[in-house]
């Protein structure tokens, strides 16, 4: 078995692919890369058993064989090359010989058929989504999921797929973001949670590629295709909490700001807040709005004042800073909306402009009870 491909092509290739591998992993086999060669196709593999990803590359070769080769030292030793052709030669010792412009280095490996099987889904739904779509919705959702053990639901993204539109929702109790597109659709109703890891992972390789991606799934997993990666990954057991019941109707009070100037003010006035509960009040009056926040152990306190553009009630409503300012910086829109009812309900953050047509993106933030 023997092969030549360019060391930066097999670089870049094998570091998207490192990121599925975890730091400490049950079985041995899998702080490997699987190498399988069929003369001018070679697919490298990775996998943690729950997430499994594959590329493919196009190199030079007339053999045909597998191996698992070490991961870790495979990455170190190709980040010091320049670009250059190396030939990876498997010898009869149990090594693979990578010779070089200037070198040869050997590695051990491990039989490729000790390296586990992908899953492949039976019956699967697909659906086509535009690689820049997905980049998106992930992008806007991901920070919103939980790292709650206990609550595995929340900590994914939930999908839901029909034929008016795709959603996407993630929430952690105390924030939920809801994207959704009507400009995209699926042929039939499905919905299923997407864990983080792959999500990120995703996100990684999205941004790059104006291809469509498919996604295929079922009731266990899911796999994404896209140019030369696959990836298959388990999917988050069981019910997705209803996310519609808690996104208040009746929102008679809105505000609309420049998302910059508030984002900023928001920033400066949480380094005063009381460091474990990261309070900031938002006072609204007239055409007024007044961001303070206190932190009495310390004596520490800031105010501000924005002009706006309010439509309600007087209103005071305390917000988690870091909730608000990661919000505010995953929007892109010039101005935002903030709609609230009462100061125990959630605020809704909605961006006004920036958005494509058939676009909508709703942001939830929980309020916390304000000291009088």
């Amino acid at each position: 078995m023997k092969f030549i491909v360019s060391s930066s092509y097999l670089l870049k290739q094998l570091q998207v692919l490192g990121s599925v591998i975890n730091n400490s992993n049950t079985l041995p086999i899998l702080d490997n890369f699987l190498f399988e060669l069929d003369n001018n196709s070679l697919k490298v593999s990775a996998s943690d058993l729950e997430t499994t990803m594959t590329a493919s590359l196009e190199i030079d070769s007339s053999s045909t064989g597998s191996v698992a080769l070490p991961a870790k030292l495979l990455l170190e030793t190709l980040k010091t090359f320049p670009e250059q052709p190396l030939t990876f030669t498997v010898e009869d010792n149990n090594t693979v010989e990578i010779s070089s412009n200037s070198g040869k280095y050997a590695l051990a490996f491990a039989p490729g058929d000790e390296f586990p099987k992908s899953v492949a889904l039976e019956d699967p739904s697909s659906t086509l989504v535009p690689a820049d779509v997905l980049s998106t919705a992930i992008n806007k959702t991901i920070f919103a999921a939980g790292n709650d053990d206990l609550r595995p639901v929340m900590s994914g993204v939930f999908f839901q797929f029909s034929p008016q539109s795709l959603i996407f929702v993630a929430t952690d109790a105390h924030k939920l973001v809801k994207y959704a597109r009507t400009d995209v659709v699926a042929t039939e109703v499905a919905d299923f949670i997407m864990p983080k890891k792959p999500l990120n992972i995703l996100k990684g390789i999205l941004g790059a590629t104006d291809v469509e991606v498919k996604i295929e799934y079922n009731d266990s997993n899911a796999t994404f295709t896209l140019e030369n990666y696959i990836l298959t990954c388990r999917l988050i057991d069981g019910k997705y909490p209803n996310y519609d019941a808690v996104i208040p109707k009746e929102n008679p009070n809105k505000l609309i700001i420049n998302r910059v100037q508030f984002l900023n003010s928001v920033r400066r006035v949480a380094i005063f807040a009381n460091k474990t509960t990261h309070q900031i009040r938002l006072k609204i009056a007239g055409t007024e709005l007044n961001i303070s926040a206190e932190d009495i152990d310390y004596s520490n306190k800031a105010d501000e004042r924005l002009t706006c553009d309010y439509q309600g009630d007087d209103i005071q409503i305390g917000f988690n800073s870091r909730f608000l300012t990661e919000m505010l910086t995953n929007l892109t829109s010039d101005e935002i909306q903030l709609e609230m009812s009462m100061p125990n309900r959630a605020g809704i953050l909605t961006p006004i402009d920036g958005l494509d047509e058939g676009e909508t993106v709703t942001m939830l933030v929980m309020p916390v009870m304000l000291n009088s």
